[in-house]
């Protein structure tokens, strides 16, 4: 289930005027009014987030002020190691590729990707093709706690070139170029904070090279544990296994699923030495041996079951993978 940690969700309190205990209650002038249960480990499921967040957005008139609150409310050190590591990084261009390539250990629902392209720099939010109005505004929150840290901690001169939501404005538009002091633009076609490249080798004001490469083999050995732990072919492998009797899904429904874009189910399906067809070819072999053996479905029935619109197309890639025919392969088990 994808989790969040409860650092984010104490700010979205604070910045709407609650309180979070050190339990899982939500209160509002010491009423009890909503509650999100964090595990030992600080995450909390990303589901009950949004209900928070939700719940919340129903009671607030300006959410342009709401992600504004949000991102006075949010500091480095709420982010742990990856804050800390970030906050002692040399330059900015080190900040938002430590970002990018750790923030997976505080949300497993969310991602982001950094590029230089041009003379542009982009730190994009990896979102599904249609993200749900709460992750919509969970975004605007990121990226404006993500401004405010550069100009709070590295310089108050720097200026980004744009900043850009693939959703619609649900407020002003023009207070959301006063709070990031750039153009805004709506339903565009990335998610992204795109920064010149020439302010990339600004320095941080508590930048120590040494202590972020410290911090930085913490997140590494961390990261690891996560891939051995959780790799990201066994959580696609049981999604496919799940929807192959509605056909082979295509992976932008699966990478959506999984709240990221086609294109980081890609890269971090490389990064594990993987490839999307790799995966659904072992969903549809793993099923389709287990029904030849443990059940009397046809092998018509089983082409359907296991993603195939025709018998004698799942006989040849079945053939293909396994040497064997499937009804040669059910009779050799069977005996």
């Amino acid at each position: 289930m994808p989790s969040v940690t409860a650092s984010f969700i104490r700010a979205t309190a604070r910045a709407a005027g609650l309180a979070m205990t050190e339990g899982d209650a939500i209160l509002s002038d010491g009423a009890v009014v909503q509650r999100v249960r964090a595990s030992d480990s600080g995450l909390a499921p990303n589901m009950e987030y949004f209900a928070l967040i939700d719940w919340i957005r129903a009671t607030q008139d300006d959410e342009a002020e709401l992600v504004a609150a949000y991102a006075e409310m949010i500091e480095p050190e709420d982010l742990g190691v990856l804050g800390l590591a970030v906050k002692s990084a040399p330059t900015l261009r080190t900040s938002l590729e430590l970002l990018a390539r750790y923030f997976r250990l505080l949300s497993d629902g969310a991602a982001y990707g950094f590029e230089e392209r041009g003379a542009l720099a982009f730190l994009t939010v990896e979102e599904p093709n249609t993200p749900h109005p709460t992750q919509q505004f969970r975004n605007e929150c990121a990226l404006a706690a993500i401004a405010r840290y550069i100009r709070h901690y590295i310089s108050a001169d720097i200026r980004f070139d744009s900043v850009s939501f693939r959703h619609s404005c649900r407020s002003t538009p023009g207070a959301y170029n006063t709070l990031f002091d750039c153009e805004v633009r709506f339903a565009a076609d990335r998610c992204a904070i795109s920064i010149p490249r020439t302010m990339l080798d600004a320095p941080n004001m508590s930048g120590d090279r040494a202590v972020c490469t410290f911090l930085t083999q913490h997140l590494e050995q961390e990261l690891g544990k996560l891939r051995s732990e959780s790799p990201l072919g066994v959580e696609l492998l049981g999604l496919l296994a799940e929807a192959l009797d509605n056909g082979a899904p295509q992976a932008s429904k699966i990478a959506a699923q999984m709240g990221m874009s086609e294109r980081t189910l890609y890269r971090r399906l490389s990064n594990e030495g993987l490839t999307y067809r790799d995966v659904l070819r072992q969903a549809q072999t793993t099923l389709a041996q287990k029904l030849l053996i443990d059940s009397d479905f046809s092998i018509a029935e089983i082409a359907f079951l296991t993603g195939f619109s025709e018998q004698s197309t799942f006989s040849r890639a079945f053939k293909r993978w396994v040497g064997q025919a499937p009804a040669q392969f059910r009779q050799q088990r069977s005996a």
